[in-house]
């Protein structure tokens, strides 16, 4: 009974589990980069990273909600900036948030904890 083995680059080739020090790693710099580039981070991770392990995957489809919600968040506060400032005060309101709840996950990953988004929008299901 011969073993056969997938070469490298083949599309059957399996993806190998990240270290748990790793996936704290990556979880950690998806949430910080949400802060400087929003949705883009998250997304990557997301498509990347999401069947590497359980941890990564948990961060990473929470930090894409999140950042959608927050997209959605800015959309809002453009289409109302005309309205009395109201648009104004939701964009700052949108961005002093992201850089909050960004910077809370990313301790709580690099903490190695589970975390989810307050007042995220649940795009994408675990």
């Amino acid at each position: 009974m011969s073993e056969t083995t997938t070469p490298p680059g083949s599309p059957h080739q399996t993806v190998q589990p990240l270290s748990p020090a790793d996936e704290k790693l990556w979880a950690t710099l998806i949430h910080v980069g949400g802060i400087f580039f929003h949705f883009l981070p998250a997304l990557i991770g997301y498509i990347v990273l999401k069947d590497r392990g359980p941890f990564v995957r948990q961060h990473t489809t929470s930090a894409l909600n999140f950042q959608l919600t927050v997209l959605l968040g800015y959309m809002v506060g453009l289409f109302t900036i005309w309205i009395f400032f109201i648009g104004a005060l939701i964009l700052v309101a949108v961005a002093v948030l992201n850089i909050v709840f960004c910077i809370v996950a990313a301790v709580a990953a690099d903490r190695g904890e589970p975390y989810v988004y307050p007042m995220a929008i649940k795009f994408i299901g675990d």
